[in-house]
């Protein structure tokens, strides 16, 4: 674990960025696999509360635009 922290605390904001982005599509993937479970669900009155769509479109736009910056700033060796 001693390799995470140093990789964390001497990362550029660039890769900070890739890190935040992908913990942002991970969210995405996961709100997307929620949204079909709900889609499959046999009794209607049963699918639950939570807008899994919204969730996965605002995090796949946040992780997606946090990844373009991040590949930017790699790209340009920051």
């Amino acid at each position: 674990m001693e390799w995470v922290h140093k990789f964390v605390v001497f990362a550029s904001e660039a890769k900070i960025l890739g890190l935040w982005g992908l913990a942002m599509i991970c969210i995405a993937a996961a709100a997307l696999i929620a949204e079909r479970r709900r889609n499959r669900v046999a009794r209607i009155d049963r699918i639950g509360w939570v807008p899994w769509t919204a969730i996965f479109m605002f995090s796949a736009m946040i992780g997606a635009g946090l990844l373009a910056l991040a590949a930017k700033g790699i790209a340009a060796g920051q």
